[in-house]
């Protein structure tokens, strides 16, 4: 049999990933030059026309082919699984998006800015868009259970891997001592930081609109998936 279930589109999917991680991470290395040079609010759109395309791209071409290859599992119809799978996707939403919590400066509106504080999730994790995406993955793997959708999540949680190490250099060389302050008190493994004694997690501190926000977007995206399926299904790619 060989490896007849490894398409095509395994490979396009590990391209567009590769792709997306060179361009996303590319340009947050070269926020620093590239705001010297137009500014910051201009650098952020131009960020964003770069960044929101290509993962729009990314997350089209996954609900098209997420059962492409060798079907390794299928767990759909067990009980239990599926509320799992729907209570690890919300979770993971919580972490995927602390961003939206100056929404104003992602839109730049305000002036965007790098921040370093250790309030609220950073408690939990110093990186928690990586911890969202690996819970995301293992949500959607787990239901999906092909070849496909393993290669597409070891892709996205490399790329996270790398971010985090990404990240914490870029922050490192811009605040030098207060980021390893930082850094000592934080952890990129949730809750370990708490379980050491270095953080003690403050509720009220998550008690804000754009908690609120996170969960509207999520019951709404939960809304719209059967119609996502359907839209996607139809595009010929």
């Amino acid at each position: 049999m060989g490896l007849s279930w490894w398409t095509a589109s395994h490979w396009l999917m590990l391209g567009l990933l590769l792709g997306f991680a060179i361009a996303h991470s590319g340009l947050a290395a070269l926020r620093p030059w590239g705001e010297a040079k137009i500014g910051a609010r201009l650098y952020r759109v131009l960020f964003a026309l770069v960044s929101l395309p290509s993962a729009v791209i990314l997350i089209t071409y996954f609900f098209i082919h997420r059962y492409d290859g060798a079907q390794l599992w299928m767990v759909q119809g067990v009980e239990g699984v599926k509320p799992l799978v729907w209570g690890l996707s919300f979770v993971s939403f919580l972490f995927l998006y602390p961003a939206t919590f100056n929404l104003v400066e992602v839109a730049a509106i305000a002036k965007p800015q790098v921040h370093l504080y250790e309030t609220g999730i950073i408690r939990i994790s110093r990186h928690p868009q990586m911890v969202g995406q690996v819970i995301w993955c293992i949500a959607h793997t787990l239901w999906i259970g092909t070849s496909f959708a393993v290669v597409t999540s070891l892709g996205l949680i490399a790329h996270h891997l790398f971010a985090v190490w990404h990240g914490d250099r870029r922050l490192a060389a811009r605040y030098g001592e207060s980021f390893e302050t930082l850094r000592s008190r934080t952890s990129v493994i949730p809750f370990l930081a708490i379980a050491q004694g270095e953080q003690t997690l403050v509720w009220r501190e998550f008690l804000r609109p754009a908690y609120l926000g996170v969960i509207l977007f999520v019951f709404g995206f939960w809304w719209a998936h059967p119609w996502l399926m359907r839209v996607t299904g139809n595009i010929p790619w």
